[in-house]
Protein backbone atom coordinates (compact mmCIF):
# COMPACT_ATOMS: atom_id res chain seq x y z
CA UNK A 1 0.00 0.00 0.00
CA UNK A 2 1.29 3.74 -0.69
CA UNK A 3 -0.69 6.68 0.76
CA UNK A 4 -2.11 8.79 -1.59
CA UNK A 5 -0.35 12.34 -2.45
CA UNK A 6 -3.40 13.90 -1.57
CA UNK A 7 -4.51 12.23 1.44
CA UNK A 8 -5.30 15.23 3.39
CA UNK A 9 -8.13 16.29 0.72
CA UNK A 10 -9.44 12.45 0.30
CA UNK A 11 -9.95 12.60 4.42
CA UNK A 12 -11.61 16.08 4.43
CA UNK A 13 -14.00 15.38 1.25
CA UNK A 14 -14.72 11.50 0.40
CA UNK A 15 -17.94 10.62 1.06
CA UNK A 16 -16.67 6.93 1.71
CA UNK A 17 -14.92 7.97 4.53
CA UNK A 18 -17.24 9.98 6.32
CA UNK A 19 -19.73 6.54 6.15
CA UNK A 20 -16.69 4.65 7.23
CA UNK A 21 -16.37 6.54 10.65
CA UNK A 22 -20.00 7.08 11.10
CA UNK A 23 -20.14 3.72 10.61
CA UNK A 24 -17.83 3.29 13.50
CA UNK A 25 -19.46 5.46 15.06
CA UNK A 26 -22.38 3.40 15.34
CA UNK A 27 -20.85 0.07 16.10
CA UNK A 28 -19.57 1.87 19.20
CA UNK A 29 -22.90 3.15 20.07
CA UNK A 30 -24.56 -0.40 19.64
CA UNK A 31 -21.53 -1.67 22.05
CA UNK A 32 -22.33 0.98 24.67
CA UNK A 33 -26.25 0.15 24.21
CA UNK A 34 -25.39 -3.68 25.26
CA UNK A 35 -23.77 -2.58 27.87
CA UNK A 36 -25.60 0.15 29.48
CA UNK A 37 -29.12 -1.35 28.43
CA UNK A 38 -30.57 1.51 28.56
CA UNK A 39 -34.81 1.67 28.50
CA UNK A 40 -36.11 2.23 25.56
CA UNK A 41 -33.16 1.35 22.83
CA UNK A 42 -33.82 -2.20 21.32
CA UNK A 43 -31.04 -4.18 20.96
CA UNK A 44 -29.53 -3.93 16.88
CA UNK A 45 -30.85 -0.28 16.07
CA UNK A 46 -27.54 0.82 16.05
CA UNK A 47 -25.81 -2.22 14.37
CA UNK A 48 -28.40 -1.92 12.04
CA UNK A 49 -27.56 1.37 10.56
CA UNK A 50 -23.91 0.90 10.91
CA UNK A 51 -24.68 -1.97 8.33
CA UNK A 52 -26.44 0.53 6.52
CA UNK A 53 -24.17 3.17 6.63
CA UNK A 54 -21.41 0.68 5.65
CA UNK A 55 -23.36 -0.25 2.60
CA UNK A 56 -23.36 4.04 1.77
CA UNK A 57 -19.29 3.76 2.19
CA UNK A 58 -19.43 0.73 0.30
CA UNK A 59 -21.55 2.72 -2.97
CA UNK A 60 -19.66 5.98 -2.27
CA UNK A 61 -16.15 4.40 -2.53
CA UNK A 62 -17.03 3.72 -6.41
CA UNK A 63 -18.90 6.80 -7.28
CA UNK A 64 -17.01 9.44 -8.70
CA UNK A 65 -16.52 12.42 -5.86
CA UNK A 66 -16.92 15.85 -7.90
CA UNK A 67 -14.60 17.14 -4.59
CA UNK A 68 -12.39 15.33 -5.38
CA UNK A 69 -11.77 15.02 -9.44
CA UNK A 70 -8.82 16.79 -9.54
CA UNK A 71 -6.94 14.76 -7.37
CA UNK A 72 -7.96 11.47 -8.96
CA UNK A 73 -9.13 9.50 -6.20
Amino acid sequence: MILLDDWRAVLAKAWSLKFTAAAGLLGAAEVYIAIAQPAGVPNGVFAGIGALVSVLAFVARLMAQEELRDGQH
